[in-house]
């Protein structure tokens, strides 16, 4: 059995490597039975990000170097390429929490025999990313929860390859927003079986581009509801309210 993660990265020099260190400190603990594949997918980068990438042993990690149209162009590369039963993402500027998130991730999917698993996501400042900033605890998946606002954290998702067979890859043209509608046609529409595990898996640098700006802000929120869109539906403005009004709690819970 195999885990596939991906980590795609441009001009990511300052980040790169304690995500990589992040991913293959899982290996040891993996359950038996169960080897990594590691892809890094890098846009052509002119800093010194490929050369870190290639620093790490090549029996670990698979190198792809070349230009793509951007994140999820890069996200999808990614997902092609992975062989695994199981696949995750983690981004070049975020780090999984401990050395034993895979393992506990394919234990619970093994156990519940669930399409996917997520869990709890830290938002840590980007210079000191022992600062926790926002804790984002998901919690349990509700049939309907979307219409209510709620999203798992993307960062935390683990999905068996044949859900993104089965119901295909990121909506490249929604840019900001595609990982929110993808979760929503892979959750929401087809009713993809997930497991919840309720601790901290990622910790995520803040600085994302969609919350940068208010302008930024207003886009994603109309790239929201494209989702629902194209999925389908048609949202009431309560439920796209209620999505950016389910953050507020997180900057409660830091300690």
């Amino acid at each position: 059995m195999v885990v596939s993660i991906v980590t795609v990265c441009y001009q990511a020099e300052a980040t790169l490597a304690e995500a990589m260190q992040s991913v293959l400190a899982q290996i040891p603990a993996l359950p038996e039975g169960w080897r990594l594949e590691y892809l890094v997918v890098d846009g052509a980068s002119t800093d010194g990000t490929l050369a870190i990438a290639q620093s790490f042993p090549a029996e670990h990690v698979r190198v792809v170097s070349e230009p793509d149209e951007g994140l999820y162009d890069a996200m999808n590369k990614g997902v092609r390429l992975a062989t695994g039963d199981v696949v995750g993402i983690l981004n070049a500027d975020d780090a999984y929490a401990h050395d034993r998130v895979l393992a506990e991730v394919l234990d619970a999917l093994e156990r519940t025999g669930a399409d996917g698993a997520y869990g709890d996501l830290d938002y840590v400042d980007g210079q000191d990313p022992s600062k926790v900033v926002r804790r984002w605890k998901a919690g349990d998946y509700v049939p309907g929860a979307f219409r209510r606002g709620w999203m798992p954290p993307h960062p935390t998702l683990f999905l068996n390859r044949r859900c993104y067979a089965d119901h295909g890859l990121f909506n490249v043209t929604l840019r900001s927003a595609a990982d929110y509608e993808l979760m929503l046609r892979m959750i929401h529409r087809h009713h993809i079986q997930l497991t919840y595990l309720p601790q901290t898996l990622v910790r995520m640098r803040t600085g994302g581009t969609s919350n940068a700006t208010w302008g930024n802000r207003w886009k994603a929120h109309l790239q929201d509801w494209q989702a629902w869109r194209l999925n389908g539906y048609h949202p009431s403005p309560w439920t796209l309210l209620a999505k950016p009004l389910r953050k507020l709690p997180q900057f409660l819970t830091r300690s």
